[in-house]
This record gives structure tokens, C-alpha cells and sequence, in this order.
């Protein structure tokens, strides 16, 4: 099927042809439950692929339409609320025994045991090869994370007036690391190795038990290697219920972090706002990347960079701006008919690229303003001296520069945390960092001659404000000053 390119003349709906991506989809879904999800699961049976992508042209859209380009699918969580709700409520009047329910129904999985000690739990054996990939990612998201350790400075504002910030751990963290379709240990290390720095005492990791009822051997390896002290075998909104609000074997947290899909969100939305009284890292939603190529990106990269991240579900975006000319779309277009062949989540990618799009930019300056409208998860600048264009950058979550730079040394190993804000949220938070598990105390001292020099202009701006409280707080101090220096 053709695509059409939005014209920016209103009297046109469309204005030229661009071939978009052909693929033949002969193949069904079948609905069945997606392991700690409540959500359809797509059926990998079938291998027939389709995907299609629509194109537009930057210059000749209108700022409506290019303000319904950034915008993302739309969820409609009023309905996953109603769904999420109950599930809320049940963990916290019922706790551990809702929690094996909810396990049993969503999971298929029967654990009597929901809550594991991880100093008691032997530890894992993995096959080397895994073991030193692992232990490469550990020492290089721990460099990254543990070179953000703030640095305290006393500031004297003014003699004897002086002030300080102070970083303190949150003592009780919750991890939350997906199980549905893809088993995610990296997530456990790049949510357990900031807590291990920043000192959290206690910090407990949910994710959902395997077939049989243990543990993912690699997600428990990182667990122990990054300090964590509890696991909890549940996943969905159930696991992050009962870390919001405490069972009988779960501890209660007062933070929670991680990824998920719509009803874990759902959860940390409901609970943030509750009786709980827990925060959470930020908003999420489903995974994108924004690919900017010109006419020096090898279509080979730039295919597998969009499949990287379609690959993670039918909800992904992915979004390619062409900057310039010259850049071969046909041969970008095979790439992806080829790889997406051939991959075992194909049908997810598939999916994902139907919603997706490719825009065109006459230049690297439009590319990348568009970038910044978007505000994706992940931008890759795949362009010649992509450096430069660094400083350009104002909202993404995180930045691959070059064409040596996939997102997935980012997803895994490069150091930076892949728990990034998405559904355009990038353009007011950022991703999961040493700070996201500290909180921050201010500290000020005076001295005698520093109440002397900026009292009064405390009680004059008291006074101001009507509070006479605060204002005598400051003069009674003031007359036992003048009353000392009189006595001497």
C-alpha cells in the first residue's frame, strides 16, 4: 500500500505518493492473557509479517498538523482504572493471600512462598560467557551512576548566615522488573545498582516467577549482585500494590521504579495518589525511538534501530526523520522487510510500525527541532559530525550520537539507565538516575552577628505578610541580643 504526504494547503488532504514499508500479513492473533499483564498477547504461530508506515513532508504541514504528528496514541486509562482498582483494594485488605490470586489467574503459577530473603537464595549458575556480560554492565552502569554522588558545599550567604543541601537515601525502595514477553535482567541492574550506591536499606524487587515458580536465574544473579534485599515473585498491578501498601511478607516501600506495561502504570498512578503515601519515578508509557539519518547512515543501521525498539511491543513507536537529501529510502525499506522477517518477535514489530511514521526534514536544524517537539525516549543521530548537533538537543530522554552508537549499548551495557521517561514526557522529566533515590535536606546555622545582619529584614518581610508569629521568632531573638550586648 502507498502512503500519503499530508500537504500544508488546506484546500488538499494529501499532495504526493511515497512508497511506505510492504509487507503481506496472512497470518491471525490469538488473544490470550500476557503473563503479569491482563493484557492480549499476540500469537508468534504465524510468521507472515506486514508493516506499513505513514510518511509526511515537514514543510508542508501546518502547526495543527504537525502538533497531532508528535502526539501519541492515546490510552484510555479511565477503563484500565476500573480494571486496576480492585486490585489495589484486594492486596491491601487481603495482602500476601490476594497477591497469589491475582499470580495463580494472571501468571498460571502457584507460589507459596511470595517474598524471598535474596541472602538466603544460593546463587545462580550461569554460563560464563552470560556471567561476564553481566558483570560488565554491573561495573559500567555502577562508574556512571556512582560519578553522580552529589558533592556538599557550604554557602555563606552572608557573614554568619550559613547554608547547606544534604543528600539522604530513601531508606525503603521498590523495583519493579517485567516478565510478560521479554524477561528483563538488565532492568533489575539498572534500578538496583543506584539504589546500592545511593544506600537504600532496604530494597525489593518484583518481578514475575517462571513457569515453575522460582526465580529467572539472571535477573536473580543481578539482584544479588546489586544489594537487593528482597524479592517478591509477582508482577502486574498486584506486585506493585503490595509493595505500595505492605504484606505480612512484603515490606513496605516508599518509593517505586521501573518499567511496565498500561496496567502497572495504572497501579503506580492509583497508589501515588493514595492512603499508600509512595512516590513513583515518573510517568511511563510504551517504548520509542526517534531515528534521525541523513545521507551518510548505513540502511542496514538504521533499519535494525527502528526494529530494536518495535521489537518490544505492538505499542512501541518508532518514528524515522530523514534530514536532507540523498538519503536511499528504498533501500531502507528492504532492510526492514528483511530483518523484521526474520526476527522471532516479528509480528510485535510489525504491529508496532503500523502506528509508526517517517518524516522528511529539509535540513539537520528542522530534524531536530522536530526531535524536540517529539520528545522521544531514545533519539539516535545517526548523521555525519553528529556531535555537534549535541547542544540542539532539549528533550529526549536519552541521546545515541554517530553511527557507532545503537540504542541497545544504552538498553544494556554502555553505563546510562535505560528507565527513561516516554509518551513525550521527556520534555519535563528525566530518566532514572543516583538522585531519583535520594532525597535532599536543607540545612542553614547562624550566628549571633549573622541574626544581627539579616533579622530585621526577616521581620520587616513578616510583617509584610501579616505573620507576627514569624516576625517575634526573629525580634525576641534580637532584643536578647541587644539586651546582652547593654548588660556588658
Amino acid at each position: 500500500m502507498d502512503c500519503q504526504l499530508i500537504s500544508l494547503n488546506g484546500s488538499m488532504c494529501f499532495s504526493k505518493s511515497y512508497h511506505t514499508f510492504r509487507f503481506q500479513n496472512i497470518g491471525s492473533y490469538n488473544n490470550i492473557l500476557d503473563r503479569s499483564c491482563c493484557q492480549p498477547r499476540v500469537s508468534l504461530r504465524n510468521r507472515a509479517i506486514r508493516c506499513s508506515m505513514k510518511s509526511y513532508k515537514l514543510s508542508e504541514l501546518t502547526k495543527d498538523e504537525v502538533d497531532n504528528l508528535k502526539a501519541r496514541p492515546r490510552i484510555d486509562f479511565s477503563s484500565i482504572f476500573n480494571i486496576v482498582q480492585p486490585i489495589v483494594d484486594d492486596v491491601r485488605v487481603k495482602g500476601d493471600a490476594a497477591v497469589k490470586e491475582y499470580t495463580v489467574r494472571f501468571d498460571k503459577v502457584e507460589v507459596d512462598k511470595i517474598v524471598e530473603n535474596v541472602n538466603e537464595l544460593p546463587a545462580p549458575e550461569l554460563d560464563a560467557t552470560v556471567r561476564e556480560a553481566f558483570d560488565v554492565a554491573y561495573n559500567n552502569i555502577y562508574a556512571f551512576h556512582a560519578a553522580q554522588k552529589p558533592v556538599e558545599k557550604i554557602v555563606e550567604n552572608m557573614t554568619g548566615v550559613r547554608c547547606k543541601r544534604v543528600a539522604r537515601s530513601i531508606s525503603s525502595v521498590g523495583l519493579y522488573v517485567p516478565g510478560g514477553t521479554a524477561v528483563l535482567p538488565s532492568t533489575a541492574l539498572m534500578l538496583s545498582v543506584p539504589a546500592q550506591i545511593a544506600g537504600c536499606k532496604t530494597v525489593v524487587l518484583a518481578t514475575p516467577p517462571t513457569s515453575d515458580g522460582s526465580i529467572c536465574k539472571e535477573v536473580l544473579y543481578c539482584a544479588k549482585k546489586a544489594g537487593v534485599t528482597h524479592i517478591l515473585k509477582a508482577g502486574g498491578a498486584q506486585a506493585i500494590s503490595a509493595m505500595a501498601w505492605g504484606t505480612a511478607s512484603c515490606p513496605k516501600v516508599e518509593k517505586i521504579y521501573g518499567p511496565g506495561n498500561q496496567y502497572v502504570t495504572a497501579a503506580k498512578m492509583i497508589l501515588q495518589n493514595s492512603e499508600a503515601m509512595i512516590s513513583i519515578d515518573m510517568p511511563a508509557g510504551p517504548s520509542e525511538v526517534l531515528v534521525i539519518a541523513d545521507k551518510h547512515a548505513n540502511p542496514v543501521h538504521i533499519a535494525a534501530d527502528l526494529l530494536s525498539q518495535a521489537e518490544h511491543g505492538p505499542d512501541s513507536q518508532v518514528v524515522l526523520v530523514v534530514a536532507g537529501d540523498g538519503v536511499d529510502i528504498r533501500a531502507i525499506e528492504e532492510e526492514i522487510e528483511k530483518q523484521c522477517k526474520s526476527l522471532p518477535r516479528g509480528e510485535f514489530a510489525s504491529k508496532a510500525l503500523t502506528h509508526s511514521f517517517t518524516v522528511f526534514a529539509r535540513d539537520m536544524v528542522e530534524a531536530v527541532s522536530f526531535s524536540n517537539l517529539y520528545a522521544p525516549e531514545h533519539l539516535i543521530i545517526n548523521v555525519k559530525d553528529a556531535e555537534k548537533w549535541e547542544s540542539f538537543v532539549e528533550n529526549a530522554g536519552s541521546v545515541f550520537l554517530g553511527q557507532w552508537t545503537p540504542e541497545s549499548v544504552g538498553d544494556y551495557a554502555s553505563g546510562t539507565n535505560h528507565v527513561l521517561p516516554t509518551y513525550g514526557y521527556a520534555c519535563m522529566y528525566g530518566g532514572v538516575s543516583l538522585d531519583s533515590f535520594l532525597k535532599y535536606i536543607t540545612v542553614q546555622s547562624l550566628t549571633e552577628e549573622g541574626l544581627r545582619k539579616l533579622g530585621p529584614y526577616v521581620a520587616t518581610m513578616a510583617e509584610v505578610e501579616g505573620l507576627e508569629a514569624h516576625k517575634r521568632a526573629v525580634t525576641l531573638r534580637l532584643q536578647d541580643i541587644q539586651a546582652a550586648a547593654a548588660a556588658k
